[in-house]
């Protein structure tokens, strides 16, 4: 047997796909991340579905390695170098106060300090030509210092290098040449866009996990090598492809958003196949949620992320999927502040402890736990019976935190169980509109397509919340980031300033300068995946003469100057609600996206196999709507053919995930095994 292998390193578990073609054999496991050796959890996955590491003919992984460093400020001591006089860019940032009422508004520090950031002499003009040349005996000189400063990394930038980028890769090969073992890296070999404080951020930050990613890369390979993997190991990036080590190990900062990507990705997969137009992708897990939008089958790409968030954090320009992410897992831990009222996460209980229902030495009650007590879990086959839940120890936690509300006996316990689980539906809610509203997009426009741990637990009422008719379960949403995976392509994305006024005699040297972009892109592909069959996306920011803030704009299919002004009327208006077609539009960026297809397997043959029906069982389940325990019908999602269809109440249960529908919803498994459900059908047919 030969497997295709995919696997998602998550905050509270480690998911583990595995498929092998001939056979059509699925294999899907989940085991605790373990923070110390992240290997260790990867081996496990493959103990646990009876693989070995030498039945993978390819792994795919995802983690959120680089975004945990940067949250936890876990990173190499990494020193800048840069042009005479801007030694402080990374400081100055935009000068801005996102927060303006804030009066003790602080930016996070940034990556590198001060005391590390030093200057060689060196200067090009915004046109590429050479002002003063670069100063090779002073930058040897610097190489000294930051040999005696035991820098771990050195990040290169220098201004206008997006239009000459000579200054910098010379000196980015020089330091490498003068600090054997120190990682170095330049701004160009990121971005090859304008704006000097993105791109020193994003070289700052790639410099800053460069290390890490690099020998956990490398120790993952010599592991898996060691147990007799001889297949090519692919990392997840941000911007929804496959990226060879290689390429990783050059820009780690491309895996900012690596876990949460997958699920994204199958999707789009999934929404293509069934012929749903809109989803919202929406991943609940242990520790986070997370959301984004899937239109005609694509997800939208943003080609710069805020670690930290816009308002305190710092800028990579990397391309990344519009995904909004909030601290409202299945572990986020609910808690009172000092005026005694509830809030749930950010903070979670990750997989060590865990949830008090676990039973690890966890004392704050969680969203799981929330679910437990109020009856909407299995005890007893929590993980396919794996672990065991402690819902006694669940419902004495709850009641703890209800005494100082007010909330006495197990009806008070109850009754803040369901407003932990009100809270953490808010928030999630919340972040559904972050993506859509604030795009002009109606959620209701939309199917839900829930996935995740806790993803189909909160589907129904989410939906409810956003008013959205129709929640989709894909099969076996537990680990279906690791299937996503297994469905994504790999992908090359390159961008470079163009600046102008878009006029017909602008339209020329644009195609000129995509078509050398997709040379590029393509030669790289065909270098790092044996690629044949590439294709391309084009995509221009834009923006009304005079403004400051660009749009990006699809010009694919656009070949002349009246399909471009087009298209950016189009999205311009959807964006803002008016457009304004006397003012001159003006152009400040190119982007291409160059993808290589990647054999997927059939989504049909994703989901476990069919067993033999059983039937239903019952459980008494809390609905504050119903005023309180009804008997739901509990099903095991395994038994359940396409074309079944029952109402609510009812909770469907597998391995890794549980399904809740309502009792005014009605349910049916679809073609490929997915659970649609209609909320509020059943309230509807008795009218």
């Amino acid at each position: 047997m030969s497997y295709a292998v995919a696997v998602d390193i998550g905050g509270t578990f480690t998911d583990l796909v595995g498929y092998d073609r001939e056979t059509r054999r699925i294999a899907l496991t989940k085991s605790a991340t373990t923070y110390g050796n992240f290997v260790d959890g990867i081996l496990d996955c493959f103990a646990k579905a009876g693989l070995t590491p030498e039945q993978a003919r390819f792994l795919n992984h995802g983690t959120t390695l680089v975004i945990n460093s940067y949250i936890q400020r876990r990173g190499a001591k990494a020193a800048l170098v840069t042009t005479e006089g801007f030694r402080d860019v990374l400081e100055i940032a935009r000068a801005n106060r996102p927060d303006p009422f804030d009066l003790h508004y602080q930016r996070d520090p940034p990556l590198i300090p001060r005391s590390l950031r030093f200057e060689a002499p060196e200067r090009v003009d915004t046109f590429g030509a050479v002002v003063k040349p670069l100063d090779l005996e002073a930058l040897d000189r610097l190489a000294e210092r930051l040999a005696a400063l035991e820098v771990e990394a050195v990040a290169v930038f220098f201004m206008n290098s997006f239009a000459n980028p000579e200054h910098e890769e010379t000196a980015a090969r020089r330091l490498r040449e003068r600090l054997p073992g120190v990682y170095v890296t330049c701004s160009v070999d990121l971005t090859r866009e304008w704006y000097e404080y993105e791109r020193s951020s994003t070289v700052a930050a790639n410099a800053y996990v460069g290390p890490q990613v690099n020998t956990y890369i490398r120790r993952l390979e010599d592991d898996m090598k060691a147990r007799g993997f001889a297949g090519s190991l692919f990392m997840m990036g941000s911007n929804g492809g496959l990226l060879s080590v290689e390429r990783t190990c050059r820009q780690p900062v491309s895996l900012v958003e690596s876990g949460p990507i997958g699920g994204c990705i199958g999707a789009g997969a999934y929404a293509e196949e069934l012929g749903f137009k809109n989803v919202v992708a929406f991943d609940m897990g242990g520790t986070t949620a997370k959301c984004a939008l899937v239109e005609d089958g694509r997800f939208n790409v943003e080609t710069i992320y805020y670690a930290g968030g816009y308002v305190h954090g710092f800028p990579i320009k990397s391309p990344v999927i519009d995904i909004v992410e909030v601290g409202s897992g299945g572990g986020s831990v609910a808690w009172l502040d000092s005026q005694n009222r509830l809030h749930v996460g950010p903070r979670s209980a990750g997989s060590t402890p865990g949830p008090v229902c676990y039973g690890r030495g966890g004392t704050k009650p969680t969203v799981t736990d929330a679910n437990l007590a109020l009856g909407r879990l299995n005890a007893e086959r929590f993980l396919g019976g794996e672990l065991k839940l402690d819902a006694d120890g669940a419902l004495r936690a709850i009641a703890a935190l209800a005494g100082p509300l007010g909330y006495a006996g197990e009806d008070g316990a109850l009754r803040l169980a369901d407003g932990i689980l009100s809270l953490a539906t808010v928030t999630m809610a919340g972040a559904i509109r972050q993506v859509s509203v604030e795009h002009g997009l109606d959620p209701r426009d939309f199917v839900l397509f829930c996935y995740g741990g806790g993803g189909p637990l909160h589907a129904s009422a989410l939906a409810r919340e956003l008013s959205i008719p129709t929640v989709v379960v894909p099969p076996a949403p537990g680990n279906f980031s690791a299937i996503g995976m297994l469905l994504a392509d790999a992908r090359i994305d390159l961008s470079k300033t163009y600046t102008g006024v878009l006029t017909e005699d602008a339209i020329k040297p644009v195609q000129d300068a995509f078509a050398s972009m997709e040379a590029e892109a393509a030669a790289s592909l065909r270098a790092e995946f044996g690629a044949r069959e590439i294709l391309f996306e084009r995509h221009a920011e834009m923006r009304y003469l005079g403004q400051r803030h660009n749009i990006k704009v699809p010009v694919g299919g656009a070949g002349d100057h009246a399909s471009v002004r087009q298209a950016f009327e189009r999205d311009y208006k959807r964006r803002y609600g008016h457009s304004d077609p006397a003012n001159p539009a003006e152009l400040q960026a190119l982007h291409i996206s160059a993808f290589a297809r990647q054999q997927r397997p059939d989504l049909s043959a994703l989901a476990p196999a069919v067993e033999a029906a059983s039937a239903p069982t019952t459980r008494r389940v809390h609905f504050q709507e119903e005023g309180g325990f009804v008997d739901a019908a509990v099903y095991q999602r395994a038994g359940l053919a396409p074309g079944f269809a029952a109402s609510g109440p009812a909770v469907i249960e597998e391995y890794g995930s549980t399904t809740l529908v309502g009792p005014s919803d009605r349910f049916e498994i679809g073609r490929l095994r997915e659970i649609r459900i209609h909320c509020g059908a059943r309230r509807a047919d008795s009218k």
